[in-house]
């Protein structure tokens, strides 16, 4: 079966208003749908179908995600990687909130996944050995590199920290998840 093509971002401008500095999109009247479609959605917030903290909207019965479709709107042409959310809040979809990224620069600005037990990203107890352990993921390599095992969790933290700021890693890596 073939792949459906994207809307253009020129079609997108023809059917939502997009708001960069909100990141909230508003759909606008069709001479394309029927009067009973305008009558009910034109003026009304789009994209509005939240999942997993990011949101999501249809267009002709197809699901979009809001940071993709801001992204089309505003350069004129589809993302080739990934959207980052800069400040990690999935919901943020205003344009100074989004940069197109790799999936490595995206891995490097990630919140602390949900079953982390520490409180920091990359640490972790060692129970067989009863220290602290730190680990980084080595950006472009998708390799975890083994920072060493450490009496004191500060010292593992300082390590990890130590090896962001040489990787290169967003500032917010690490912090809490949120929506």
């Amino acid at each position: 079966m073939a792949k459906r093509q994207l809307p253009s971002p020129e079609d997108l401008r023809q059917l939502l208003r997009y708001e960069p500095a909100t990141g909230k999109f508003y759909w606008l009247q069709s001479e394309k749908k029927p009067p009973q479609w305008n009558g009910r959605w034109a003026g009304k917030e789009a994209f509005t179908c939240e999942s997993n903290g990011y949101l999501w909207g249809r267009i002709d019965w197809r699901l979009y995600p809001a940071h993709r479709i801001a992204w089309a709107i505003s350069y004129g042409e589809w993302p080739k990687g990934q959207i980052d959310h800069i400040n990690g809040c999935r919901g943020d979809n205003r344009l100074a909130n989004l940069r197109e990224v790799d999936q490595s620069t995206n891995s490097m600005n990630a919140a602390r996944p949900s079953h982390n037990t520490s409180g920091h990203i990359g640490v972790s107890f060692e129970k067989r050995r009863k220290r602290w352990e730190a680990h980084i993921g080595v950006p472009g390599t998708g390799r975890k590199k083994h920072l060493g095992y450490f009496d004191e969790i500060e010292e593992a933290v300082a390590a990890r920290k130590a090896a962001e700021r040489q990787f290169g890693y967003h500032k917010n890596h690490g912090r809490e998840m949120r929506a």
